[in-house]
């Protein structure tokens, strides 16, 4: 497994949160690679969507994954000297059967793990709530008769279950459902029960240790990151590894939002010095 604390202690030119041609990437992987080393970063993760056993255009095939394991074996060898690169994926978890904790990954060579959240259930099957606001408004209707407070707490139930069954290292943009619950519903993230399920996740987060990232990509476009930044000091404080991905799709995105969500991270590294040293 990968020190992420280590390499976020001594540079901030990481990124671990990046797609690929083979999910709904919009380059080549070695067209990010030029791009992250142009623009100055030593770490680079490869962490396309997993292969999921359900229709999903934005996940990458079973049939691929060897190419996608290759490919990061060559771009290793032609830009090694230049950028540490590592090969992983985002995982869906998609209930007891598939996530993160299912052997098959076990049996990939693998440098790390994301599992995130982005389908939860409904009466006619998985439905993938990670769009945009409009086609998840679209969604509410069809599949969810507008229940909002069932889309909501079923994406935190299947997170918590997600964590509670462990097999990975870094939790995707943990409140994303927020940004589309929103749009749905103007100031639900405001309301008590949203708060308390967000808290909940945040909870089983502390008692199982994986990373959190601080996913910047949605940055630039709303000025929005995931997890908003009034959940990150309970994480921090408890001593989770908090780190910032941009969640790249395009090679001139490698760095889109960063430069907020290290700010955000630095507050939140120099808050917890000041409270240790006026604690002493």
């Amino acid at each position: 497994m990968i020190d992420f604390s280590a390499i976020i202690s001594t540079t901030d030119r990481y990124n671990f949160h990046s797609h690929t041609q083979y999910c709904d990437g919009r380059a080549t992987m070695e067209e990010m690679v030029k791009a992250a080393v142009a623009d100055g970063f030593e770490h680079w993760g490869f962490s396309p969507h997993s292969p999921v056993p359900i229709e999903s255009p934005c996940n990458m095939s079973h049939d691929s994954v060897k190419a996608y394991l290759d490919e990061v074996t060559r771009l290793k060898e032609v830009y090694g000297d230049r950028i540490s690169l590592y090969a992983s994926m985002e995982i869906d978890y998609l209930g007891a059967e598939w996530g993160p904790s299912n052997p098959y990954f076990d049996n990939l060579p693998l440098d790390y793990r994301i599992g995130s959240v982005h389908f939860v259930p409904s009466a006619d099957g998985l439905i993938d709530v990670d769009g945009s606001e409009a086609t998840f408004i679209k969604k509410m209707e069809r599949y969810f008769n507008n229940d909002i407070h069932y889309v909501v707490n079923s994406f935190y139930d299947e997170s918590i279950k997600m964590v509670e069954a462990g097999g990975f290292d870094i939790i995707g943009h943990f409140d994303k459902i927020g940004r589309n619950a929103a749009a749905f519903k103007p100031g639900i993230e405001s309301e008590s029960w949203y708060i308390r399920r967000v808290n909940d996740l945040i909870d089983a987060i502390i008692e199982r240790g994986p990373a959190v990232e601080i996913n910047t990509k949605a940055w630039n476009d709303v000025r929005r990151l995931f997890p908003r930044v009034d959940y990150l000091p309970r994480l921090f404080d408890a001593g989770i590894t908090v780190m910032v991905n941009s969640d790249a799709h395009y090679p001139d995105k490698v760095d889109a939002g960063r430069a907020t969500g290290l700010k955000v991270l630095n507050r939140l590294e120099e808050t917890s010095i000041n409270s240790n040293i006026s604690c002493q």
